[in-house]
């Protein structure tokens, strides 16, 4: 790893703590009808995020462009590269490593569904991504979600093991997956790996406690944090969502006192 990929991902990694907080608003392709729910004003959602002071945002190139100046360097930048539907009706990379820098991020992202007969071409994303980046010193965040022959994203154990394992051959700077509902065998997947990893926000949970504390699981047992999208910004108060999601991930809350942070969620 070289200085420029050193710099950045301390930049992304910043906090005292160690873990990174992370805002996901990249959902544009899977979110359906953007006129409903959390994401119907990205403008409003990005500023109520904001005002929860997150480590990171990941966001599309083009959202990037029209909202993100006012924020520059409240919180790392990270640009979401990877646009595709577990059905594969949607595959393609919206942004290289190049495009991350004239950007100013500090990271690329690139999201992919692993397993079924496109799972290859995907990886291939991901190995070429690391390849260009590697040349502009841009650390790459790999999104990875496994699926079922249904084409729907799973989060067993053994899936979560071969997505964090498809990271760690790809060569990518930090792995983002789904908690596999088992604390003890996240563990065993996390210490095997040589690569720090991060939670999603997903899988979709009951109740809000219920996806803080898979949160607080994994970081106990070695995730480096998470990066949080629908679980926030589909909350009817995002910015104290956001919040408690940051008190269980900096200042290790357990659940059931960060929910107080945020009781209509």
């Amino acid at each position: 790893m070289g200085l420029g990929t050193t710099i950045r991902l301390a930049r992304v990694f910043s906090h005292a703590s160690g873990n990174l907080f992370g805002a996901a608003v990249d959902h544009f392709i899977g979110y359906g009808d953007v006129r409903s729910g959390g994401l119907a004003n990205l403008p409003r959602a990005l500023s109520d995020i904001m005002n929860a002071g997150p480590d990171s945002v990941t966001i599309l190139p083009g959202a990037a462009k029209q909202l993100w100046k006012p924020y520059s360097g409240r919180a790392a930048l990270i640009l979401q590269g990877g646009l595709f539907t577990p059905d594969d009706r949607v595959r393609e990379l919206a942004a290289t490593p190049e495009d991350a820098v004239r950007a100013g991020a500090d990271a690329l992202a690139v999201a992919i569904p692993v397993r079924g007969d496109s799972e290859g071409s995907y990886l291939r994303w991901l190995t070429d991504t690391v390849r260009d980046a590697a040349a502009v010193e841009m650390p790459v965040f790999a999104h990875i979600y496994p699926r079922n022959q249904d084409k729907q994203i799973i989060f067993t154990p053994e899936e979560i093991a071969w997505a964090v394992r498809c990271g760690i051959e790809t060569g990518v700077d930090v792995i983002k997956v789904g908690f596999p509902g088992d604390k003890v065998a996240f563990a065993e997947i996390v210490a095997s790996c040589p690569t720090p990893v991060v939670l999603a926000g997903g899988p979709k949970t009951a109740s809000f406690a219920e996806a803080l504390t898979q949160v607080v699981d994994g970081i106990q047992v070695g995730a480096k944090g998470a990066v949080v999208g629908r679980n926030m910004w589909g909350a009817p108060d995002i910015t104290a969502a956001a919040t408690a999601y940051k008190a269980v991930i900096h200042d290790g809350l357990v659940a059931d006192a960060a929910t107080k942070l945020a009781p209509d969620a």
